[in-house]
């Protein structure tokens, strides 16, 4: 259920309807320790990576996991913390290099947002190479974003403003930004710096975003990400050239942890439009559009997993439209951290929890 507000959908979660397809869902018999990000290596494995720095390779099929080595260096991370570690990992087929992105540990008081990558081979990573580590480092261990998805050569991350708010409005910082780089580590000679923006950053893609903890490539080739609001406000929004979206002057529809306002209003025609809000917040985190054999009626439509809303979610769009929104797990496995969609439309899921098992939807 939605309502507009200025040409601006807010939408509760809790009065979704439950979804009519029918699934299975299995508990894979293998556990990790705080997994936080999960990705496709071919048609049998997956990566998964652990927030205290533990990368394994999963075997779909016997569930099996074996431990990758790796010299990833200055993760930040404190076991019962707040937030930090090694977080999203994506493998790149076309150079066959993992990608990471971590919270990376400068002298044990001040961290920063980090992407990284290395090469895969029998169960190692090799030429391991920092990409870019976010300016300035900052001592508030939180907010750090931060997914991963890459376009052609580009790469696109969302960096978290560490809970510096109205950093996110300061173009010559990284954090609470798009961020958009080269495979290599270069800077695309299109972005905003070299032709609309020269006082920005130049890794900086679009600002004014708090906590983003979702990305993906839309059916239309377009960068769409999801990020926390603060008290209410998740919203997700397509990434543009140059975009502002705003926070924290605005916080799309929600407020202070204390119930206070946040600016004037939910929304300011300022700022770059975001495709759906969701208040009360579900703490949205990854989100991928479907593509497979298994729900060939969800094909084109976007899967968002939550974490305080324990929900995996589906919004069917039309024509880039959001037209529809539906339960597929309302509080079956518990807050759900990160999901892989397989090459035939199976469903592979990690929880929030100390010992995660993987989960499995399918038919």
């Amino acid at each position: 259920m939605s309502f507009a507000i200025a040409d601006q959908k807010i939408s509760n979660y809790k009065k979704y309807s439950k979804t009519n397809s029918d699934y299975k869902l299995q508990k894979l018999d293998v556990s990790f320790e705080h997994p936080w990000g999960i990705t496709s290596l071919n048609n049998e494995e997956m990566i998964i990576s652990e927030k205290g720095g533990g990368l394994f390779k999963f075997n779909k099929k016997n569930a099996g996991k074996t431990q990758i080595n790796h010299n990833i260096q200055h993760v930040e991370y404190k076991p019962g913390g707040k937030q930090g570690g090694l977080l999203d990992v994506y493998f790149n087929p076309n150079d066959e290099y993992l990608y990471f992105t971590y919270s990376y540990d400068h002298d044990g008081k001040f961290s920063s947002s980090a992407i990284a990558k290395g090469k895969f081979q029998a169960n190692e990573i090799t030429d391991f190479q920092n990409l870019l580590i976010a300016a300035p480092k900052l001592k508030e261990n939180r907010h750090y974003g931060s997914r991963i998805v890459i376009k052609d050569d580009n790469l696109y991350a969302g960096f978290g403003e560490r809970g510096g708010e109205m950093i996110a409005q300061d173009p010559n910082t990284h954090p609470g930004s798009i961020i958009r780089i080269k495979t290599d580590g270069s800077v695309p000679s299109d972005n905003p710096h070299f032709t609309s923006h020269p006082d920005w950053l130049p890794e900086i893609y679009s600002i004014g975003v708090r906590n983003p903890q979702g990305i993906t490539l839309t059916p239309e080739n377009d960068i769409l990400f999801s990020s926390h609001g603060p008290r209410g406000g998740d919203h997700i929004a397509i990434a543009q050239h140059g975009a502002n979206f705003g926070w924290k002057h605005i916080s799309w529809g929600g407020s202070e942890y204390t119930g206070i306002k946040i600016g004037k209003s939910p929304f300011d025609d300022q700022f770059t439009s975001t495709k759906l809000n969701w208040v009360p917040s579900m703490a949205i985190s990854s989100v991928q559009f479907y593509s497979g054999q298994t729900f060939p009626e969800w094909q084109g439509d976007l899967i968002v997993c939550s974490l305080d809303g324990e929900s995996l979610i589906r919004l069917d769009f039309e024509d880039g439209n959001i037209v529809g929104e539906e339960v597929i797990l309302g509080g079956d496995i518990g807050r759900i951290r990160d999901f892989e969609i397989d090459q035939v439309g199976d469903i592979y899921l990690i929880t929030d929890l100390r010992k995660s098992p993987v989960w499995k939807l399918t038919r």
